[in-house]
């Protein structure tokens, strides 16, 4: 299932950070996940509430070969807000995030 060869580099907003690199499959598990979550309209979701609501709608099976889901979430979360699908709603604590109109 896990093709040493076939990963996203996911990178994060945060200047000077390296990105890491993950296997495709769970990049676009979580995409799909975390884009069904994330609302059009603010006030959006939050952004800590994220990864448990992903981890509810995931299957047995994906839990087991996912690894840290917080973590995976999180990466993912950062990717999809550097190349644009989702943002932070703008003076909004704790973070909110909805996502980008194209």
């Amino acid at each position: 299932m896990d093709d040493k060869t076939d990963r996203i580099s996911c990178r994060t907003p945060t200047p000077g950070k390296q990105p890491t690199s993950i296997p495709r499959w769970k990049f676009e598990l979580l995409r799909e996940h975390i884009l069904a979550l994330v609302p059009e309209q603010p006030p959006g979701i939050k952004a800590a509430d994220l990864p448990g609501l992903v981890r509810d709608r995931l299957s047995a099976a994906d839990l087991e070969t996912l690894g840290s889901v917080n973590w995976h979430v999180t990466t993912v979360k950062l990717e999809l807000e550097v190349c644009g699908e989702i943002q932070r709603v703008d003076a909004v604590a704790p973070q909110h995030l909805i996502q980008c109109r194209i």
